[in-house]
């Protein structure tokens, strides 16, 4: 069953909204270097169009992209925190809310064919 979204947002929505943030921000830490968007393409190993869309947030950009433009700005370092497990207070609610692991019984292999 899907998890109900906040205020109504559908994932999509909210998807597109996070990567058009991400392109704009992109663009102005780019632009206050002032570098062009094909020295960027360049310096990451890919087409200027490639860089064109990323700014622009397009879903289809594969996130090597958006990566490789935040580690030519000097920014990957701040991706460590996205998806961080000591983060994810949910996840670890439901860890907690089955117990304890416990490790099965390891069976004797018996070598007698």
């Amino acid at each position: 069953m899907p998890r109900p979204t906040r205020i109504g947002r559908s994932p999509r929505a909210a998807v597109e909204e996070s990567l058009a943030r991400l392109g704009r921000n992109i663009r102005t830490a780019r632009l206050r270097r002032k570098l062009p968007q094909g020295a960027l393409a360049e310096r990451m190993g890919v087409s200027r169009f490639v860089v064109a869309d990323l700014e622009r947030g397009k879903p289809t950009t594969g996130v090597a992209a958006y990566l490789g433009a935040l580690w030519v700005l000097g920014l990957l370092g701040d991706m460590r925190a996205v998806a961080d497990p000591d983060r994810d207070d949910e996840g670890k609610a439901l860890e907690r809310a089955r117990g304890p692991r416990r490790a099965g019984l390891r069976r004797v292999l018996s070598d007698d064919f």
